[in-house]
């Protein structure tokens, strides 16, 4: 038994230099892989992660180290090496600057993994009470080194009765014991481990360190790799350090080449182009390559909110040079309305897709909904509509405007000349058109709520000539004219009457001062009212003439008297001789001009039989 072991264990010629070369398993030769042959060895090799490198280096050199620590991050950006790291540095014979030296006996098991003062568990295989109570055990033994450190993976998987066990060691631990903890989800840890730990949390690495870290590795390797297979490389590695050499491997292993089932892209491309069957070929391609619906939504999604990025905050966008670009050129052909829109639909299409029968299914439909705006009803994709019609407007808006010369008038036809000859159609059967609106200079404008679009003169209309049964008076069109407009002012213009019409302007005269001051509001209707009716602009001019109004005129040969009420006023005790009471015009009782102020369309009615 001992000598199966010994056959089966790897062996290392040298242990100062990294494991390059390959090692025996029986009969077979295995080599390490890439991020196994370069796992990072020291605290000074470890990327991206200076925050917690300084943190325990830190308490290492002042002999302050934690009784346990939770390491949390995303995969593959060195939670397990730097947890292995620490329990070299805890107990190597060598200690240089928080250094491991690598060379003494301690280093050397520890990455071997022959140590016996460093215990790794995989807490998602080993998640009950059992396995945690014989870590507990064994805690309390003594080891040959100075610490006994024990590595527990992915702890998050544990039981709750493994976290109740665990709690209690984790709280007053021996002395010589370190636990340290590795999760990609520290919110499932229980909340009491959490409030027991130093928790420090692992980032992913930029596209700089990324770029840098693979670089070295292909000019260590002796690696043949293209510029644009790497930015690819880096691409697909998202961050993570393991997941960007297992892409560098895999490239290598092609020939220096890296194949992708089907590219992101062509899906994007078929939504800018709002191309259905694009897409779904898309999909279909990607399937039948063994591409998982979920693992393509999900990286729709990803690619999705780089645009997004790309649109509202381009310095946050961590792509290659050239990946960067053309996710910029993908955002601004959707524009920020559709990448938001179609974050949300495959965002959502993703969660209905875990208890989903047919996966693929909820895709495509979501695919075709993104690409036709007819097959989605939702305000979503109506507020996307209106925005793209804004656009269209504004362009249209800033067009230079065209406006072509009006064709020649055959006298003979009234038909307008087309290449020399009479367009098409005789002047009897046609139907004559409305006469144009004529505007004339010094009237007022008013201010329309949409953009006016110019029209482009047709060399194949002739312009139809004004004949003098056309044009109409005011006089004539008054009635019509006030009955047309809105409530309110149809109201106030009722009182209302034309005293004259002089060179293009029209007097109009009004009961009084608060009344002429209400009309005014409302003059710019009546114009237009008036021009459409009568063929021709008019100015409006209004006047405050009580008397006119109504017609009342006082007889010349009536004495001028005091009104009775100014001299009740004068002397309240003063008696009233009937005769004094006189007739006088309409409007003048204070109370009556109140309520016809109050009431436009009112009339004065005289009750003869009172």
């Amino acid at each position: 038994m001992f000598l199966l072991q010994t056959v089966l264990k790897p062996h290392y010629p040298n242990a100062s230099t990294r494991f390059s070369a390959p090692y025996c398993y029986g009969h077979f030769v295995a080599t390490q892989s890439l991020y196994r042959r370069y796992r990072p060895r020291r605290f000074s090799e470890v990327r991206g992660q200076e925050h917690v490198v300084k943190a325990l280096r830190n308490a290492v050199i002042n002999h302050r180290e934690g009784q346990a620590y939770l390491f949390s991050g995303p995969r593959g950006t060195g939670k397990t090496s730097t947890a292995r790291i620490l329990a070299k540095v805890l107990n190597c014979q060598n200690l240089v600057d928080g250094e491991p030296c690598c060379e003494c006996d301690s280093c050397l098991s520890v990455e071997t993994g022959t140590s016996y003062d460093v215990l790794e568990l995989d807490a998602a295989s080993n998640n009950g009470v059992a396995e945690i109570r014989d870590v507990i055990e064994s805690a309390a033994l003594s080891s040959p080194g100075r610490h006994r450190v024990f590595i527990l993976d992915e702890v998050h998987m544990l039981s709750r009765g493994a976290e109740a066990a665990l709690l209690k060691t984790l709280e007053e631990p021996p002395e010589h014991v370190v636990f340290v903890l590795a999760t990609t989800d520290p919110q499932k840890v229980s909340e009491t481990i959490r409030s027991r730990v130093q928790h420090l949390q692992f980032h992913l690495l930029s596209v700089a360190d990324l770029d840098e870290y693979v670089r070295w590795v292909i000019s260590d390797a002796g690696l043949d790799v293209a510029d644009d297979v790497i930015e690819r490389v880096l691409t697909q590695g998202a961050g993570s350090a393991r997941d960007t050499l297992s892409a560098l491997e895999l490239a290598v292993a092609g020939g220096g080449t890296l194949d992708t089932p089907v590219s992101i892209d062509e899906v994007l491309e078929a939504l800018i182009a709002r191309d259905q069957a694009r897409g779904i070929a898309a999909i279909a391609f990607a399937v039948q390559q063994g591409r998982d619906p979920r693992t393509l939504a999900d990286d729709i999604v990803r690619t999705l909110r780089d645009c997004f990025l790309s649109l509202m905050a381009p310095e946050l966008v961590q792509l290659p040079q050239q990946r960067a670009d053309i996710i910029g050129e993908h955002a601004k052909n959707l524009g920020a309305a559709r990448v938001v829109r179609a974050m949300e639909v495959i965002g959502q299409t993703l969660v209905e897709m875990r208890h989903a029968p047919d996966a693929r299914l909820l895709l495509e439909v979501a695919v075709v909904r993104l690409s036709s705006p007819a097959f989605d009803d939702s305000n979503d994709s109506i507020l996307v509509r209106l925005q793209q019609l804004e656009t269209e407007v504004r362009e249209l808006r800033n067009r230079p405007t065209v406006t072509l010369p009006p064709a020649p008038v055959d006298p003979s036809t009234g038909r307008a000349k087309v290449g020399g000859r009479v367009a098409a159609g005789s002047a009897t059967g046609s139907t004559p058109r409305p006469p144009a609106t004529e505007v004339v200079k010094g009237t007022p404008t008013v201010a329309a709520s949409e953009p006016v679009v110019p029209s482009i003169a047709q060399s194949d209309v002739p312009p139809v000539a004004k004949t003098p049964t056309e044009a109409k008076s005011p006089a004539e069109v008054w009635p019509q004219v006030v009955a047309g407009l809105k409530p309110f002012a149809k109201a106030l213009f009722n009182a209302a009457s034309i005293a004259s019409v002089n060179d293009g302007v029209i007097t109009l005269t009004l009961p009084n001062e608060s009344h002429m001051k209400r009309c005014a509001e409302h003059v710019p209707a009546l114009q237009q009212a008036l021009a459409a009716a009568c063929g021709q602009s008019y100015q409006l001019e209004l006047t405050a003439d009580a008397t006119a109004s109504k017609g009342i005129e006082r007889p010349k040969d009536q004495p001028k008297k005091k009104r009775v009420v100014e001299e009740v006023a004068e002397d309240p005790h003063k008696p009233i001789d009937p005769a004094d009471l006189i007739e006088g015009p309409a409007g003048i009782d204070p109370s009556i001009e109140r309520l016809r102020n109050a009431f436009p369309s009112a009339r004065v009615v005289t009750n003869d039989k009172n």
